[in-house]
């Protein structure tokens, strides 16, 4: 076991550690991790193939969201944006932010903002190749598809290539189905421990029972058979909604204070100050970090979902995936950063990950900011991890086959995770959800660059008949 954990622990340094640190002016370094090194060059790439998409398209990506689906089967496209942002839209909006901004101040908050717009491109790259690669869901009705199943289809063409063939499985794609399943497993019992933490400190419910009701309810949902999509269609606009409208309501009892925080953002962003002592690359890299843990584009988890949707061209899944990273980064990440940076620095000092969120709630909405921002956590880890589990799905049916044996067993795999998790924190383990989801994410790489040129050229194909429509 010792021998086990030190591989894990040199894998998750591999992917997460400094691969190397670029001086800056006084003093200070910016420290480069294997995943930023992939993350941000394919992204700035696939922007620039698309034409600046994320600008560009802006409009059409609204439009698209009042598409129908054909197949009564199937989910719509809209549906799997929900799901997709079910699992965007969680922790890493709430304490993922607060860290950044702890660790970089608000210009940390800028390159967020600058790593979503870039993100965007990459996810549509990998929605758009999902829908070309999906395949009809004997199980559950509808389609299913995701990166395991576009990688599968690029090493057969390779290997078809070379006069050879493939078997059922590709190493390749079967290494990113494993990933996958590790890393959902770790984040299950992130979410419970984070959520019987919050109701701890909030309401004073002992995390036994805050578990144990979590579990429950997650059970239910997860182990019927198409109750998934049907839950997050209600849960996931209104958690979105009611945080975002209480964060306009702080902004307008703030309105004064607004110029003041937009010329901190922009100032510590590109500040002279920070160069000078050596905080530049905090700055920066906090606000990347903490982007693309927060959007996941390129990790190949939204793919999963956007697979399922049932579109008229598999462009506007594409769109509408892209949409997904701009209300994960460009909105929510953004109100929280908000709440955070209208306060006073004084009722913060000091304070660091839910404490500063929960104080900075405190000071401008009393005990039920506290409360709201325990029942938001709690809804946006409990979506999270109804929707890793629909993510999950087309990963167990590629390595396991079409079986519910093996669906529910996963599922229950979870619920356990998800259960122990919420009595205690195993770091080991959640290391081990980190290493999952750095790995997929570098298998994930390895092949949409390559196949890049057919969402491209679907992407193409769908604006020739948009002009042609108009």
């Amino acid at each position: 076991m010792k021998y086990v954990i030190q591989s894990i622990t040199f894998v998750y340094r591999l992917l997460w550690g400094d691969l190397f640190t670029i001086p800056l002016p006084g003093g200070g370094s910016l420290g480069i991790s294997l995943l930023v090194l992939l993350l941000i060059p394919t992204g700035i790439y696939f922007t620039i193939r698309t034409k600046l998409l994320p600008v560009r398209l802006f409009p059409e990506m609204l439009r698209v969201t009042a598409e129908k689906k054909a197949d009564g089967s199937a989910i719509s496209g809209v549906q799997a944006l929900i799901v997709s942002t079910a699992t965007r839209v969680g922790m890493g909006n709430l304490i993922g932010v607060v860290a950044a901004i702890s660790a970089g101040g608000a210009g940390a908050v800028f390159w967020m903002w600058v790593t979503a717009l870039i993100g965007s491109s990459t996810a549509f790259i990998e929605a758009t190749l999902a829908q070309l690669h999906k395949e009809k869901d004997p199980l559950y009705g509808g389609w299913r598809g995701g990166p395991a199943y576009y990688i599968h289809s690029f090493v057969k063409e390779q290997k078809k290539k070379r006069g050879r063939k493939l078997g059922r499985r590709s190493v390749l794609a079967v290494l990113f189905a494993v990933s996958g399943l590790i890393c959902w497993c770790g984040i299950s019992q992130v979410i419970s421990n984070s959520v019987s933490s919050a109701f701890q400190n909030a309401f004073h419910i002992p995390p036994l029972y805050t578990t144990i009701v979590l579990v429950v309810l997650a059970a239910v949902i997860v182990l019927r058979k198409n109750a998934t999509v049907r839950v997050l269609d209600i849960l996931v606009p209104i958690m979105a909604a009611c945080y975002f409208i209480i964060t306009l309501i702080l902004i307008a009892m703030n309105v004064t204070v607004l110029p003041s925080v937009f010329r901190r953002i922009f100032q510590e962003a590109f500040g002279l100050r920070q160069v000078v002592a050596g905080g530049f690359g905090a700055v920066v890299m906090n606000g990347v970090k903490r982007g693309l843990f927060s959007n996941e584009a390129g990790s190949g988890s939204a793919p999963c979902a956007a697979a399922a949707g049932d579109t008229s061209h598999p462009a506007r899944t594409g769109l509408l995936q892209a949409l997904g990273v701009f209300i994960d980064t460009i909105v929510i990440c953004s109100c929280t950063a908000f709440i955070i940076l209208v306060t006073p620095e004084a009722q913060i000092a000091g304070l660091k990950g839910m404490d500063l969120l929960q104080a900075s709630m405190a000071y401008h909405l009393g005990q039920f900011g506290v409360v709201f921002i325990a029942l938001i956590l709690w809804l946006f880890s409990f979506s999270t991890f109804i929707g890793i589990l629909f993510y999950a799905r087309s990963n167990v049916a590629y390595l396991f086959g079409d079986n519910w044996l093996s669906q529910t067993a996963y599922k229950l795999l979870a619920l356990i995770m998800l259960f122990v998790g919420g009595l205690a924190a195993y770091t080991f383990v959640w290391d081990l959800g980190d290493v999952g989801v750095g790995l997929m994410t570098v298998f994930n790489i390895i092949v949409i660059l390559p196949m890049s040129k057919q969402a491209l050229a679907s992407l193409k194909d769908y604006e020739k008949r948009r002009k042609q429509e108009k």
